[in-house]
C-alpha cells in the first residue's frame, strides 16, 4: 500500500474526531443559552454533525473492504473507527435525553461536565493527529494519560452532581430526568477513553 493510501485511514480518524469536537462545542453553546422551545432545531443541527461522522466512517469502511494491505490490523481499524464514531453518538444522545425528558432548564454542573467532554474530545483529536507515527509512542502515551485523567475528573463531577441533585431536589421527575442526563454526559467522556484504550492496544501490537 502506498503512503498516500496509508495516510487516508489516519486522516479519516482525525476527521471523525473533529466531528465529535464540533458536536461537543455545539452542545455547550446550546446548553449555555438554553431555549427548550427551539430544541427541535438544535436536534436537527446536531444530527447533521452525527450524520457527517457516520458518512466518513462508512466511506472509510468501504475503502477498507477493498484494501489488500493496511497500515495497522484490519480489526483495529474497524474497532477504532467505531469507537471514534461513538464519541459523536454519545454527545448527540445528551441532547436527545434532554428532549425526551422534557428538561426545561439546565443545571450549572452539567456545563462543567460538557467542558470536560470538550477537552477530552480535543485531546483525542490531537492524539489521533500523532497516531500515524506509531514510533512516537511517548507522545501518544502522554495523550492517553491526559484522557484517562479527564475521565477520572468526569467521574468525580458525575458523582458530585448526582449527590447535589439528590440532596437539593425533591421533585422525583426532575431527579430521574437529570440522572439520565448526567449519565449521558459521563458516557461522552467514557467514549473518549475507549478510543484512547484502542490506540494504546494498537501501540502495544506495533512497537
Amino acid at each position: 500500500m502506498s503512503k498516500k493510501q496509508d495516510a487516508y485511514y489516519f486522516e479519516n480518524f482525525c476527521a471523525c474526531a473533529d466531528c465529535a469536537c464540533q458536536a461537543a462545542h455545539l452542545l455547550h453553546a446550546w446548553l449555555q443559552d438554553f431555549d427548550p422551545e427551539h430544541i427541535h432545531e438544535k436536534l436537527d443541527e446536531m444530527h447533521a454533525v452525527e450524520h457527517a461522522a457516520d458518512e466518513k466512517k462508512h466511506e472509510m469502511l468501504n475503502v477498507l473492504a477493498r484494501a489488500f494491505i493496511t497500515p495497522i490490523e484490519r480489526e483495529d481499524i474497524i474497532q477504532l473507527s467505531q469507537n471514534i464514531d461513538e464519541m459523536t453518538d454519545k454527545i448527540e444522545d445528551v441532547l436527545l435525553m434532554i428532549y425526551c425528558n422534557n428538561v426545561r432548564s439546565i443545571r450549572p454542573d452539567a456545563l462543567k461536565l460538557v467542558d470536560v467532554a470538550i477537552k477530552c474530545c480535543e485531546e483525542v483529536r490531537e492524539m489521533l493527529g500523532s497516531f500515524s507515527s506509531l514510533k512516537n509512542a511517548k507522545k501518544l502515551h502522554e495523550h492517553i494519560i491526559n484522557i484517562n485523567t479527564m475521565e477520572e475528573e468526569a467521574d468525580a463531577l458525575y458523582i458530585s452532581s448526582l449527590h447535589e441533585l439528590h440532596t437539593t431536589c425533591s421533585d422525583v421527575l426532575t431527579v430521574i430526568s437529570w440522572r439520565d442526563v448526567y449519565s449521558s454526559l459521563e458516557y461522552c467522556v467514557d467514549a473518549c477513553e475507549h478510543v484512547a484504550d484502542t490506540v494504546e492496544s494498537v501501540i502495544m501490537k506495533n512497537t
